[in-house]
């Protein structure tokens, strides 16, 4: 049974569907990979490949039973899950694994949730101290001050 919305009947195996999602993966390694002379274009390609071998994006639909040892878990966009949703994500924690949630609830758009229904908001809450957790807020956005201005007037 699904976790989550159906990734539906796209051709190709899991890792093709859910390529369309590394998008935002690839415009942080832009940033962080910037050219610095010596390494040139095909160092920069290489390192790029490096990592996203080491990263793999993962379907909601298929977690149930699923354990992760010794993993670093980031659970993006979380602002759009249910509580059940992000329980049965950290549940799947097994030993040496670190649980990253990130999200914005001011940018929920999943129409039955609420920022007080958030799953992001639920383990805030949940976890709030907990001497293994920890809870970061940003004060300002990292894109753009027109990224910045389009979330306050928008």
């Amino acid at each position: 049974m699904p976790v989550g919305e159906d990734i539906g009947f796209l051709p190709g195996t899991e890792e093709e569907k859910m390529s369309p999602w590394m998008g935002s993966l690839d415009d942080n390694m832009d940033v962080l990979n910037k050219p610095d002379g010596e390494s040139g274009e095909w160092g920069r390609a290489a390192t790029r490949d490096l990592i996203r071998s080491r990263i793999k994006i993962k379907s909601l639909n298929f977690m149930r039973g699923r354990t992760f040892l010794n993993k670093y878990l980031i659970i993006d966009e979380a602002q759009n899950l249910t509580p059940k949703q992000m329980k049965t994500l950290i549940t799947r924690a097994g030993p040496g694994t670190k649980v990253v949630c990130m999200g914005n609830i001011a940018q929920i758009d999943t129409p039955y949730l609420t920022e007080g229904s958030s799953g992001l908001t639920y383990v805030v809450d949940r976890f709030k101290g907990w001497a293994h957790s920890g809870h970061v807020t940003l004060m300002r956005g990292e894109r753009s001050r027109l990224a910045d201005y389009a979330g306050e007037v928008l």
